[in-house]
C-alpha cells in the first residue's frame, strides 16, 4: 500500500491527526484500525471516532478516505460492499437461520479500495479476504454517504434479492431476521470476549448500530 505524508493545514482530518504526532497514511490507518469498536454519537460529524474514540467500519474507513481527500490522495477509495453473512462465515448465526431457512442473510460493510487493492481496518487483523468470496455486489459511495445512503443501498438490495431468489418474507420480515442475527452475535461475544475474531461483524455491536436511525 502506498504512503503519504499528512500535509499541515490539509484539513479538519488531517489536523487531527498531526495532532496525535501521526504524520503519514500508514500510520493513520494503524491508528484507525486499533481504535475500539463502538457506537458513534453522531455519525454525521466526520470527526466523530476522535471525538468518541472508537467507531464502526462505516466511520472508521469514511475518516481515512477524507484524510486522503484533503491531502490530494482521490484514489483511496470508500467501498461499500453486500455479502453473504452465513453460518460458514459465523456459526453464532446457525440457528437463527435454521429456524427461518434461511442460507444467509446480506449483510453490508466498509472498507477501502487503493489503486485496485482492497484494505479492511476495522481492526488490525481484518483482511478483505476473509469476506471477498461471500461479496454480492460492492460500489463506491463517499465519506459523507455512510448513515442513510448505507441503508437506503442496503435495502434496496434486499428487495431485490428478496424476489430474485423467492425468498418467503418481505422486507421487514427479512430485516428483523437480521436483527435477530445481530443478537445472537452480541450474546455469544457476551459468553465468548476471549474468543475474538478477525472479522468485525463476529465480534462487535456495530453492525447492528450502523443501523439505528
Amino acid at each position: 500500500m502506498e504512503n503519504f505524508k499528512i500535509q499541515i493545514n490539509g484539513g479538519t482530518i488531517s489536523e487531527q491527526f498531526l495532532k496525535r504526532s501521526i504524520a503519514d497514511f500508514h500510520a493513520a490507518c494503524k491508528y484507525i484500525s486499533e481504535l475500539p469498536y463502538k457506537r458513534n454519537s453522531d455519525k454525521n460529524n466526520i470527526q466523530c471516532v476522535f471525538d468518541d474514540l472508537g467507531g464502526t467500519c462505516s466511520t472508521k474507513h469514511a475518516t481515512l478516505r477524507k484524510l486522503a481527500l484533503e491531502n490530494n490522495q482521490p484514489d483511496v477509495k470508500l467501498i461499500l460492499g453486500i455479502f453473504k453473512m452465513d453460518s460458514e462465515y459465523t456459526g453464532k448465526i446457525k440457528n437463527t437461520l435454521e429456524k427461518f431457512n434461511l442460507n444467509y442473510i446480506p449483510e453490508a460493510h466498509n472498507y477501502l479500495k487503493i489503486n485496485n487493492e482492497y484494505f479492511d481496518f476495522t481492526k488490525p487483523n481484518s483482511e478483505y479476504t476473509q469476506f471477498k468470496s461471500k461479496l454480492l455486489i460492492e460500489k463506491e459511495i463517499e465519506f459523507n454517504e455512510i448513515v442513510n445512503e448505507k441503508i437506503s443501498f442496503h435495502k434496496d438490495f434486499l428487495k431485490k434479492w428478496i424476489l430474485d431468489e423467492n425468498i418467503s418474507y418481505n422486507l421487514d420480515e427479512i430485516w428483523n431476521i437480521r436483527e435477530q442475527c445481530i443478537k445472537d452475535l452480541e450474546e455469544n461475544d457476551d459468553n465468548e470476549i476471549q474468543n475474538s475474531s478477525p472479522v468485525c461483524f463476529s465480534n462487535s455491536p456495530e453492525v447492528r448500530d450502523d443501523y439505528k436511525v
